[in-house]
C-alpha cells in the first residue's frame, strides 16, 4: 500500500485523529475514533477507520522506528489502546511544544496555535480536502467519505500539525528549551497517559457507605446547630445563616458584601473563638463539601469495567510545569480532615499493595540548592531537622530547646519563604500582628543571606527579561511584573520567588516518574504506576514484587539527579492509600 510504504520510508507519521463521543461507559476516554487525517509530502489523506484499516493502522503506530507526530497525543494513546492499538514512539505533541514554548498562554488550540506561530488563520484557511482517498486506486481499502462531516478542518489541521512541527521545534531550540521537550516533556506524555490507563482501583459499595457516614455525621451536627441557635434554618443559606449569626446572635460583624453578611470560611475563622455555633457550621460545610465532591463526585467516574477511577493528568495547565488532575482530581483528595483522609480507605491495590514514595521537603531542598545558602545546605548535609534549625535561627534559641509550637512557626516561616509570602500574609497563618511577622521575616534573611540574595535577585531578572527560568530551562513569562497595579505588580514579584524552586521540583518529579516508569518496563514487572500527588508518586504493586519496588522507587527517586544536597524519599506501603501514607 502506498501510503504505508511513504510513512516507512519518511519513518514519520503526522497525523491528526478524529474522534466522536461515545456512550460506552467501559471505555476509558468515551469516544471513539471514526477518521484519521495523515499529512505525506503535500497531501492531506483522510481515512475512515474501519475494520480492514485497522490492521494497516496497528502495524504503523507500534512500529517504534516510525515517529509520531501528533496533537493531545496523551488521549490519542488511551483512544488507540481501546482499540487493541498500542502507540510507539510519541516523538512530537504540538500541544506540548506550544506550552512549553508559553507556559502562562492557557490556549493550546490548533487554531490558536497556528495563528500565534504560523500566522495561518484556520476560519480563513484554503480548504486542503482528502478527496484524493477517493481518486488513487492504491487506498482501495478505505470507504468512501461522507461528504457533511466537516472534513476539511480536520485535514487542515494535520497540514498545520506538520508546519507547527518545524516552527516550534526551532523556537524551542531558539529558547534552549528543546531539551527539556524532548527529554523530559514528550516521555511524561507517555507516563501520565498509562497512569490514566491503569486507574486507581475503588471499592463503590464503601465509598457509598462511607456517604452515609457522612450525611448521618451532618444530620447530628445540624440539630446541634438548631438547638444552640434555638431555631431552624436552612444552614446552607448565607442570608438566613447571617441573621442568626449577627442579629439573633450579635456575632461582630467582619464583613459584608451585596447580599448582606458574609458568611465565607475567612470570616467564620476569624469568628470561631467568638460563639460555639461557628465551629459547628465550619464542620458541617466541611462534611457536605467532602460528600458533594468526594463521595457524590466520585461515583460517577467508576469505570463500569475495571472498577476504577481512570483520572485525567494534565500537562499544560500550570504555569510551574507540576502535573495537575481532573475528572476526578485525584491530587485533592482531603489530607487536614481527619474524615477526609479516612476517605482514602476505599481506594484499594486491587493487585496487591501500595507503595507511596514521597520527597521529604523538596522545594527547601531544590532551594539550598539553587541559592547555594551554606547554613541550609549544612542542614541538609548534617541531616538536621530543618525546621527546627530554622526555629533556632529566626527565635535565637538552641536548637535542642525549640518547641513543638515553635517548629510549627518556622515550618510555616520556611514554606512562606519559597512562596515569596509577605509580612501580613504570615502574620493571618500563624495568627501574629504583622509587626511580629516581619521581624520573622527579617531574621530568617538575616540568618539565611544566601536565600535572601536570591529572593532579592529573582525578581531583577524576571523584570530585565521578562521570564525566569528552572534548572532544566523551563522558563515561565511573568508579565505582572511591569504591572502598575500593586496587588498584580506583586503577584509577579512571588510568580518570580517561587517558580525556579517549584518549577524544578517539578521538573525533578517528572524526570523520576520517567526512570520509574522505564525501569518497570526495562524488568518486565507486572507493578504500575497508578497515581502522582505532587511530591508523590504511588504504585500498585504485587506481592512478590513489592521489595524489588520499593527499592527502585527509592534509588531512582534519590539519584535522578544530584544537587550539593542529597534529595530524601520516605517509602510507606498499605493495602489501601490510607495505609500507604
Amino acid at each position: 500500500m502506498k501510503i504505508k510504504k511513504e510513512i516507512e520510508t519518511e519513518n514519520r507519521i503526522i497525523y491528526y485523529l478524529k474522534t466522536k463521543d461515545s456512550n460506552d461507559n467501559t471505555l476509558i476516554i468515551k469516544q471513539e475514533i471514526t477518521n484519521i487525517c495523515i499529512y505525506i509530502k503535500d497531501t492531506v489523506y483522510y481515512l475512515k477507520m474501519n475494520n480492514e484499516f485497522l490492521p494497516v493502522l496497528k502495524e504503523i503506530f507500534e512500529n517504534s522506528n516510525i515517529e509520531k507526530i501528533g496533537y493531545k497525543q496523551k488521549g490519542d494513546y488511551i483512544l488507540l489502546k481501546q482499540i487493541g492499538i498500542n502507540i510507539t514512539n510519541l516523538k512530537f505533541d504540538v500541544e506540548i511544544a506550544g506550552y512549553i514554548l508559553n507556559s502562562i498562554n492557557a490556549k493550546y488550540s490548533i487554531e490558536d496555535l497556528s495563528l500565534k506561530y504560523l500566522d495561518f488563520d484556520i476560519d480563513e484557511y484554503l480548504t486542503i480536502t482528502g478527496k484524493k482517498t477517493e481518486e488513487n486506486n492504491q487506498l482501495t481499502l478505505f470507504e468512501a467519505i461522507e461528504e457533511n462531516d466537516n472534513k476539511e478542518l480536520y485535514c487542515t489541521y494535520a497540514y498545520c500539525i506538520d508546519k507547527l512541527y518545524y516552527t516550534t521545534i526551532e523556537k524551542l531550540k531558539e529558547t534552549n528549551q528543546y531539551e527539556l521537550f524532548e527529554k523530559i516533556e514528550m516521555p511524561t506524555l507517555e507516563v501520565l497517559a498509562d497512569m490514566q490507563w491503569n486507574g486507581m482501583y475503588i471499592n463503590k459499595q464503601e465509598l457509598i457507605e462511607f456517604g452515609k457516614e457522612i450525611l448521618n455525621k451532618m444530620n447530628i451536627i445540624t440539630q446541634e446547630i438548631y438547638e444552640i441557635s434555638g431555631e431552624e434554618f436552612n444552614i446552607n443559606s448565607p442570608k438566613q445563616l447571617g441573621v442568626i449569626l449577627f442579629e439573633k446572635l450579635n456575632l461582630p460583624v467582619i464583613k459584608k458584601n451585596k447580599n448582606g453578611y458574609s458568611t465565607d470560611v475567612d470570616v467564620l475563622e476569624k469568628l470561631k473563638s467568638e460563639h460555639p455555633i461557628v465551629e459547628k457550621i465550619l464542620e458541617f460545610r466541611q462534611l457536605a463539601k467532602l460528600n458533594s465532591t468526594f463521595v457524590e463526585g466520585l461515583l460517577p467516574y467508576i469505570n463500569e469495567k475495571t472498577n476504577r477511577i481512570h483520572s485525567y493528568f494534565h500537562q499544560t495547565v500550570t504555569a510551574t510545569g507540576r502535573i495537575s488532575s481532573t475528572e476526578p482530581n485525584l491530587q485533592n483528595i482531603p489530607t487536614k480532615l481527619d474524615l477526609g483522609k479516612q476517605l482514602r480507605k476505599v481506594f484499594k491495590a486491587e493487585k496487591g499493595i501500595f507503595i507511596d514514595a514521597d520527597y521529604s521537603q523538596i522545594e527547601l531542598r531544590v532551594l539550598a540548592h539553587i541559592s547555594k545558602d551554606e547554613t541550609m545546605i549544612d542542614a541538609f548535609n548534617n541531616d538536621e531537622d530543618i525546621h527546627a534549625q530554622v526555629a533556632s535561627k529566626v527565635f535565637n534559641i538552641p536548637m535542642d530547646t525549640v518547641t513543638k509550637e515553635q517548629r510549627t512557626q518556622a515550618k510555616a516561616v520556611n514554606f512562606g519563604i519559597v512562596y515569596g509570602i509577605s509580612d501580613y500574609g504570615l502574620g493571618e497563618q500563624l495568627g501574629i500582628g504583622r509587626k511580629l511577622a516581619r521581624q520573622y521575616i527579617d531574621q530568617y534573611f538575616d540568618k539565611y543571606k544566601g536565600i535572601h540574595n536570591f529572593m532579592e535577585e529573582m525578581p531583577k531578572i524576571a523584570k530585565e527579561k521578562g521570564y525566569v527560568e528552572t534548572l532544566f530551562n523551563r522558563r515561565r513569562y511573568i508579565p505582572e511584573i511591569e504591572s502598575k497595579n500593586f496587588i498584580i505588580r506583586q503577584f509577579g514579584v512571588r510568580a518570580a520567588m517561587n517558580t525556579p524552586i517549584q518549577g524544578t521540583a517539578a521538573d525533578i518529579m517528572k524526570m523520576a516518574m520517567i526512570e520509574v516508569y522505564k525501569k518497570i518496563k526495562e524488568n518486565n514487572l507486572k507493578s504500575k504506576i497508578v497515581l502522582q500527588v505532587h511530591d508523590e508518586l504511588i504504585i500498585e504493586a504485587t506481592e512478590d514484587e513489592k521489595d524489588i519496588v520499593k527499592k527502585l522507587l527509592k534509588d531512582t527517586m534519590e539519584n535522578v539527579v544530584k544537587f550539593d544536597i542529597p534529595l530524601k524519599v520516605e517509602v510507606e506501603e498499605g493495602k489501601n492509600w490510607y495505609d500507604a501514607k
